[in-house]
């Protein structure tokens, strides 16, 4: 599925328009990436958490030349799934659809 697909079924679930359903959708991501980015979580309950994460320097190899060279420290995106999310990966019960 695509950013594309998403749109579709969100406007076809909400009854909105793709242009409208496409608007909420970026808003959406963008607002998670600015939380995100300024060091603060995002929650959605049952779907799982957005986080950002300290990654230490460390030493890396070059598998090209089997050089060894050093990882700078970064800061990277996380994501930790959610139980409900989890559940429904697993095929242990569905999803509850909305009408």
């Amino acid at each position: 599925m695509n950013k594309g697909d998403l749109i579709e079924i969100a406007a076809k679930e909400a009854a909105i328009s793709k242009a409208a359903a496409g608007k909420a959708l970026d808003g959406m991501i963008d607002a998670i990436v600015k939380s995100v980015a300024k060091g603060n979580p995002v929650t959605l309950v049952g779907f799982g958490t957005f986080k950002s994460s300290k990654r230490a320097a460390r030493a890396g190899v070059n598998p090209k030349t089997g050089e060894k060279i050093k990882i700078a420290a970064t800061t990277v995106a996380r994501f930790t799934a959610g139980a409900g999310f989890k559940t429904a990966v697993a095929g242990k019960k569905k999803t509850a659809a909305k009408k």
